[in-house]
């Protein structure tokens, strides 16, 4: 028995050795986790960009198996190095994708960049479209150019996307798009009212200002002499 409580003693004496030494552990602090992965930009399709020949009828890459090499994240942005014969959708609309067709699509996850307006051999100015991750899960990219038959012809690529480090506050609380406003004029007599010579109260109109004030003191100063007859 004696035996059988020094051995609980000393198992007792160094669990509470191991909490001194290990404070956190002790406060059941979680275990250190891997450093996010930081925000990143990928050129969709590699160096053979997002370009579709109409004279072969052939997309310039695969896009698809491109995708499956890259890990993506919210905050990260797809690169599409391309030209006005083809369009960037992007959607979260698996119809929408199958379909070839964001025309009937008015969701507020479902994005259209670039002409598309179709035709060309592809021998067109190139320029960048940048598109950022903001949806986590699968998204969905195809260009619609040419009543969709780029889609159908390959021009077309799903990703998942994880949640990373999350948006960063510019791409997460981006500015609200400027509405035209028609602004009601100010109260008439009101500091930014405007005067009968074009000039507003609150701008150049010191001159006046100090007029009217110097004539308000003369008054009072007539106003006071003339009291001051009275009572004699």
């Amino acid at each position: 028995m004696a035996l059988l409580l020094r051995a609980v003693a000393v198992a007792a004496a160094a669990a509470v050795m191991g909490m001194l030494a290990s404070p956190a552990a002790a406060q059941g602090a979680p275990s250190a986790s891997p450093a996010d992965p930081a925000y990143r930009n990928h050129t969709v399709g590699g160096a053979d960009g997002w370009f579709f020949n109409a004279t072969s009828n052939s997309t310039s890459g695969n896009y698809s198996s491109w995708a499956a090499t890259e890990t993506f994240y919210l905050g990260d942005y797809l690169i599409f190095q391309t030209n006005d014969n083809s369009s960037v959708v992007l959607t979260s609309n698996a119809t929408t994708y199958t379909l070839c067709d964001p025309s009937e699509d008015d969701g507020l996850e479902t994005y259209i960049y670039s002409g598309g307006g179709g035709g060309g051999g592809g021998t067109e100015e190139t320029k960048a479209i940048a598109a950022p991750l903001l949806y986590e899960g699968t998204n969905y990219f195809f260009s619609e150019a040419d009543g969709g038959s780029q889609c159908q012809q390959g021009m077309r690529f799903e990703i998942k996307v994880g949640y990373g480090r999350g948006l960063p506050p510019d791409l997460a609380h981006p500015p609200p798009p400027p509405n035209e406003r028609v602004l009601a004029p100010p109260p008439a007599g009101s500091a930014f009212s405007q005067r009968s010579d074009g000039a507003s109260a609150g701008v150049g109109a010191d001159d006046d200002t100090d007029g009217k004030n110097t004539l308000a003191v003369e008054r009072l100063v007539l106003v006071v002499v003339s009291w001051g007859l009275l009572l004699r």
